[in-house]
């Protein structure tokens, strides 16, 4: 063989292992170098170094297969490959119910790492209205069909669920939390009929839609999702709570069928102006705080004469003006603005008879002077009970 060959050709390495020194003063095991007897007529190519047991120095590992634990990886046809292997799951202990009686309304089992709703054969309590399965590993909705005739609220709070399916037998729920998951699409929730109460925090959710048919909504919680329009809400008539804060939305609209909305959430998106809320008289509770407002124009809330908190904080407005007509205002929150002027806070808010709670914190009005700030936030407002964060 040529020294060519030699070299394209290297000798395979030993893979014997060294062996570990037993003496009870240094359990470790001993790594020896090769005495220069013992290389010096090899050349690289043609043995590599060992030790006198034959070892390399390299450790080596046996091979290990993968298991696959994504939970997005499921069986919807509209998401899922379908060639992509299952997912292991450990399927929930049933001891987790034996302290509960049979005729138990409520079931609560948080924080337990469930993985699997059949595994914990809810179908023997007949008389279930409440089941709570906060912050498990659950990653599909599959309910007893039996429940259907008795469940009212469903808890499915931070688990693993991608997709919506699973509901089609409730037909007697009034509450579903189905926040902080990995839902992506709004779907199969329509048939809700008796639903009041819908919770999709934390989700990536980017569309608001398929909500048709739950007339009987009265809140809807989306915050912290990927919205960036408000939409298809029109069939919503009876909603009185929208929460939409820390989400991309840049403009208030297709809010006028909510006649009887009286919270709405806004805060933390990319708002720069207030607008399309004249329909809604019977708002009390605005936020849109967090966002990149720069004034309160003449007619953004003049139909909205019911405001009893109004929360414009962190914005970059620098007039206090347009709200002298919110004759309800219990709470203004305008903190780390722009505000400069004592007279558009005196003239705005004097006649206030309801006002206990102003926020200016962090404006020039209070940065300027803050040794007599409070003072003559009081000498303005002597109805005022509360300034900032300290009565």
């Amino acid at each position: 063989m040529t020294e060519r060959d030699r070299d394209q050709n290297p000798a395979p390495p030993n893979n014997s292992q060294p062996e570990v020194d037993g003496n009870d003063e240094d359990k470790h095991a001993h790594i020896e170098l090769p005495s220069p007897e013992s290389t010096k007529h090899q050349s690289p190519s043609t043995a590599p170094l060992v030790n006198s047991n034959g070892w390399d120095g390299k450790l080596r590992m046996p091979p290990r297969n993968a298991v696959l634990t994504n939970p997005e990886i499921l069986s919807d046809p509209d998401y899922s490959d379908p060639d992509a292997p299952p997912v292991d799951q450990i399927e929930a202990d049933e001891d987790l119910l034996d302290d509960y009686p049979l005729d138990s309304e409520d079931v609560d089992l948080v924080h337990c790492r469930i993985t699997s709703i059949p595994a914990l054969k809810l179908e023997r309590f007949a008389q279930l209205k409440r089941l709570c399965l906060r912050q498990n590993a659950i990653t599909s909705i599959l309910l007893p069909e039996n429940l259907g005739e008795t469940l009212e609220e469903l808890d499915l709070y931070d688990n693993l669920i991608s997709h919506l399916k699973g509901l089609e037998d409730m037909k007697c729920l009034k509450s579903l939390d189905l926040s902080f998951n990995k839902i992506k699409h709004i779907k199969h929730v329509n048939h809700l009929h008796t639903l009041t109460e819908l919770y999709f925090v934390q989700n990536r959710i980017s569309k608001i839609e398929n909500l048709e048919g739950l007339s009987n909504l009265t809140m809807i919680e989306l915050a912290a999702n990927r919205l960036r329009e408000i939409e298809n809400l029109d069939t919503l008539t009876q909603l009185q709570q929208l929460w939409l804060g820390k989400n991309k939305i840049t403009e208030i609209r297709n809010l006028s069928p909510l006649q009887n909305l009286k919270l709405l959430d806004l805060k933390s998106n990319r708002l720069t102006s207030i607008g399309g809320l004249s329909d809604l008289s019977n708002l009390e509770e605005l936020y849109v705080s967090h966002n990149a407002i720069t004034s309160i124009p003449a007619d953004a809330l003049s139909n909205n004469k019911k405001l009893r908190i109004l929360d414009i904080s962190n914005n970059q407005i620098s007039h206090l003006e347009n709200i002298s007509h919110l004759t309800e205002l219990e709470e203004l929150w305008a903190s780390s603005n722009q505000l400069s002027d004592f007279r558009e806070v005196e003239n705005e808010l004097r006649d206030k008879e309801n006002l206990e709670t102003v926020y200016f914190e962090m404006n020039p009005l209070q940065l300027q002077g803050p040794a007599v700030y409070r003072n003559k936030v009081r000498l303005a407002l002597p109805q005022v009970k509360q300034i900032d964060a300290t009565c």
